[in-house]
C-alpha cells in the first residue's frame, strides 16, 4: 500500500488514523498516494491561522510579505525538477507541467515585485485622494484599505495542483490573510509535496500556511465574518458553498470560479490564406491539447462564419491527427491522459448529450490511438471536434471538460456576440481578426459576459500568452455561469481581501492614522532644510517655504529660446491677449516648475541621491510676466527600501503667487539615503 497523505495542520503533520482512498496514477492506473482526513480537527486550524497565523503577518508590511514570496518563489525553483516527476503521475506532459509549475512560482514572483512597487512599505493602503468635506479644510475623508483579521480559505480543483495554490495563496499573504489549502483529493499528492517543501524552507511565518488532505468536511461550519473562501470547481459544488449557513447568513465571503463555456471567434474579415486563419486554429487545438483539455479556460465553442466552417474543421483535423497520444513520460507524447477514468466518463456523458445536435468531424469518442500506453487503465481520450448542426442549444449549454469542441457556424457579427452570451457568462473569450472595426465590435459585445477577452492577431501573436493563459496582473474570473467571481489582477486581488474603510478626521489626524500628509495638516520648520536630512532623520510634515521670486519677461523669453518651445502664449503679445484663458504673455508651465525647483533645492551633496519624477502635476493659475512665485515643500510619503541603503520620500509641492494663489501642485519623488555623514 502506498503512502498515506497527511495534512499540515496547527502546527504539525497529522497523519489519519485509517488506511484513506487510493490515488491512482492518470496514465497506468497505478496507485501514487492514499488520503483521508479522518480524525483531523478542522477547528485548530482555524484557530492556529486566526491566533498564529494572522497576527504574524498582519505585523510585517507589505514589503516584508512581498520579499517572503519572492524567496519562497526561488527555494520552490531549486525543487522544480522534482514536482515535475510527481505532476506526471496526474497526466500532465512537460508542457502541460511548466502551466502549473512555472506558472504558479512565477504567479509568486510577479506578486512579490508589485508588493514592492506598487505597496507601501506599511500595512496600510490609501485608495483615492483626499475628499474635502468641508469649506473650510479642516474636515475631510480618506478612503483606506486595512488587514481583516480572518483566515481565507482555498478549495481547488484536480487541474492545477501547484499554481491553483500558489495564485490564491500569494495575493492572501500580501493582504496579511493566512490560507488553509483544500486541494481536489486526485492530484492532492502534487500539492502536498509542494507544501512540505515550504513547510521546510522555514521562510513562511508559523500558521500562514496550512494544508488539508482529504475531505474538508465541518471546515466552513468554522468560518465567521472576517474569513473568505475561494472555490475553483464545478458549479454544482458551488451551489452547495453558497447555500451554506455561514455564507449565506454569516458573512463568510464566497468567490467562486466555476463551469465556463468559453468560445473563440474566427472575424468574417479573415480568409484562409491570411496569417489570423493559422492562428486561430493553432490557438483551438493548442487549448483542446494543453493539460488534455482540462482547463477552466479551454476553447468549448469554435465560432466561425458559416462559410468558413467546413474549411475550419478540416484544418483542425489536419492539426489534431499530429497530436500523439500516450503516458505523459514519454518524451514523444504530446497529449497525456484525464486525470481519471472517472473524469473520463464524465467527458464521456458530456459528449453524448453534445452530439443529439452536432456530428463528430475528427476522433473517437470511445478511444484512442496511442503512442504507447495502456488503454483500459490508463484515461487516455483522442481529441474530438464536433460540428454543431443550425440551432444547437447543447453546446451552450453542456461543458465536456477535456480534449473537446465544437464548431459552430454564425451569419454575422451579431450573431456571434450572442452565441458567445448563450454561454451565460465566461471566462474568457478570443477573436481573431485584423480589422480593427471588428475587433471593437467584437470586444465590446463580448465584455459584459466575460472577464477576460483576447483579441489575437499577426501583430501580437508573437508575444501573445495565448487564450487560456490567465496572468497575475490581469484579471481572472467572470460572470454568470463562470461563478462571478475574480483573483489576480495584479494588486487588486491583494485589496479584494482588505477591507475598504472610509475616514473622516481632521487633516492632522488623518496624517496620523494613514502614515501620509493630508493636506492641511500641520506643517514642521525645524530650522534645518530637508534635503539635509537622512531618512532616518526625516519625519512626515517636514517643510521648508522658500523665498520669493520674480518671473521676468526675460525669463520666459530665454526659456522660450533654449527650449524651442515657442507657443504663442509665451511669445506672441497680440495673440496671447485674445486667448480668454490668459489674456496676455504667460510662463510655461515647465518653467514654473523649473524655477521652483531652484527656489527649494540645496545643491551641495547630502543625503537627496536623486530625483526620479513627479506625479499629478497640475498648472491651477496663469504666472504672468513680473509675477513673483514661491515655493512650498513637504514630506509627504517616507518608504524604505528593504533592499537598498535608500528609500523613497514624496514632497508635497505648492507654488504660489504674490497673492498667496496656487499656480501649481505637484509630488516631488526623490531617493534620499537611509543615513548621511556630512563629512
Amino acid at each position: 500500500m502506498s503512502a498515506l497523505l497527511e495534512s499540515y495542520a496547527a502546527g504539525r503533520w497529522f497523519r489519519a488514523a485509517d488506511d484513506g482512498e487510493p490515488l491512482l496514477d492518470a496514465a497506468t492506473g497505478e496507485e501514487v498516494a492514499r488520503i483521508s482526513s479522518r480524525g483531523l480537527d478542522v477547528a485548530a486550524m482555524v484557530r492556529h491561522a486566526r491566533d498564529t497565523g494572522g497576527p504574524a503577518l498582519r505585523s510585517l508590511t507589505f514589503h516584508e510579505r512581498a520579499a517572503l514570496l519572492k524567496a519562497l518563489a526561488k527555494h520552490l525553483l531549486e525543487h522544480k525538477e522534482e514536482l515535475y516527476a510527481l505532476s506526471a503521475r496526474t497526466g500532465a506532459t512537460a508542457r502541460d507541467t511548466a502551466v502549473d509549475v512555472d506558472g504558479g512560482i512565477g504567479t509568486l514572483f510577479s506578486y512579490g515585485s508589485k508588493g514592492v512597487r506598487e505597496l507601501p512599505n506599511d500595512t496600510v493602503v490609501l485608495d483615492g485622494g483626499l475628499e474635502p468635506l468641508g469649506k473650510g479644510g479642516t474636515f475631510a475623508g480618506q478612503h483606506l484599505y486595512t488587514s481583516r483579521p480572518g483566515v481565507a480559505v482555498q478549495i481547488n480543483a484536480f487541474n492545477f495542483p501547484v499554481w491553483g495554490m500558489l495564485e490564491k495563496l500569494a495575493p492572501a499573504f500580501l493582504a496579511g490573510l493566512p490560507t488553509i489549502v483544500k486541494p481536489a483529493s486526485q492530484t492532492a499528492y502534487l500539492t502536498e509535496l509542494a507544501v512540505r517543501r515550504i513547510v521546510e524552507s522555514g521562510l513562511l511565518p508559523e500558521g500562514t500556511l496550512q494544508f488539508l488532505a482529504g475531505s474538508a468536511g465541518g471546515l466552513l461550519d468554522e468560518l465567521t465574518i472576517q474569513d473568505s473562501v475561494a472555490f475553483t470547481g464545478s458549479a454544482h459544488t458551488a451551489g452547495i458553498l453558497r447555500r451554506h449557513p455561514n455564507v449565506l447568513d454569516h458573512g463568510v465571503a464566497l468567490n467562486v470560479e466555476a463551469d465556463s463555456l468559453n468560445c473563440s471567434i474566427l472575424g468574417p474579415d479573415v480568409a484562409l490564406d491570411d496569417p489570423e486563419f493559422d492562428l486561430f486554429v493553432k490557438g483551438v487545438v493548442t487549448e483542446m491539447t494543453v493539460k488534455a483539455g482540462q482547463k477552466c479556460t479551454a476553447i468549448r465553442r469554435v465560432l466561425v462564419p458559416t462559410g468558413m466552417a467546413g474549411a475550419v474543421a478540416d484544418a483542425l483535423a489536419g492539426r489534431l491527427a499530429k497530436v500523439s497520444v500516450g503516458d505523459p513520460r514519454n518524451p514523444d507524447v504530446r497529449m497525456g491522459p484525464l486525470a481519471s477514468l472517472g473524469q473520463r466518463e464524465e467527458v464521456r456523458k458530456a459528449v453524448e448529450s453534445l452530439m443529439t445536435s452536432s456530428e463528430v468531424v475528427f476522433g473517437d469518442p470511445k478511444g484512442a490511438a496511442l503512442l504507447d500506453g495502456d488503454p483500459e487503465r490508463g484515461a487516455f481520450m483522442t481529441p474530438l471536434v464536433l460540428r454543431a448542426r443550425p440551432g444547437a442549444v447543447e453546446p451552450h449549454d453542456v461543458e465536456p471538460f477535456g480534449p473537446v469542441s465544437t464548431v459552430i457556424g454564425y451569419g454575422g457579427l451579431d450573431e456571434a456576440v450572442a452565441l458567445a452570451a448563450k454561454g451565460k457568462g465566461s471566462l474568457v473569450a478570443s477573436v481573431a481578426t485584423h480589422d480593427p472595426g471588428v475587433a471593437r465590435s467584437v470586444v465590446l459585445g463580448l465584455a459584459p459576459w466575460h472577464g477576460r477577452v483576447l483579441v489575437l492577431d499577426r501583430d501580437d501573436a508573437k508575444e501573445s500568452t495565448g487564450h487560456g493563459s490567465p496572468l497575475p496582473v490581469l484579471v481572472h474570473g467572470g460572470p454568470g455561469r463562470a461563478g462571478g467571481g475574480e483573483e489576480l489582477g495584479g494588486v487588486r486581488g491583494v485589496l479584494h481581501h482588505m477591507q475598504r474603510t472610509a475616514v473622516q478626521a481632521s487633516p492632522d489626524q488623518l496624517t496620523a492614522i494613514t502614515g501620509r500628509w493630508t493636506t492641511g495638516a500641520a506643517r514642521a520648520e525645524t530650522g534645518v532644510h530637508p534635503f539635509r536630512k537622512s531618512l532616518a532623520e526625516l519625519r512626515i510634515g517636514d517643510t521648508i517655504a522658500s523665498a520669493p521670486r520674480t518671473v521676468s519677461l526675460a525669463d520666459i523669453d530665454h526659456f522660450a529660446e533654449f527650449t524651442g518651445d515657442t507657443f504663442y502664449a509665451h511669445t506672441d503679445p497680440a495673440a496671447a491677449a485674445r486667448n480668454p484663458l490668459f489674456g496676455g504673455i504667460v510662463a510655461h508651465g515647465y518653467l514654473v516648475v523649473s524655477l521652483a525647483a531652484g527656489l527649494f533645492v540645496d545643491p551641495a551633496p547630502g543625503p537627496v541621491l536623486a530625483n526620479f519624477g513627479v506625479d499629478s502635476l497640475r498648472f491651477l493659475t496663469p504666472v504672468k510676466a513680473d509675477d513673483t512665485i514661491a515655493v512650498t515643500l513637504t514630506v509627504k510619503q517616507i518608504t524604505p527600501r528593504s533592499n537598498a541603503d535608500y528609500g523613497e520620500v514624496r514632497w508635497d509641492a505648492v507654488v504660489t503667487n504674490q497673492e498667496g494663489q496656487p499656480v501649481a501642485t505637484y509630488d516631488v519623488l526623490t531617493l534620499v539615503a537611509k543615513t548621511w555623514d556630512a563629512r
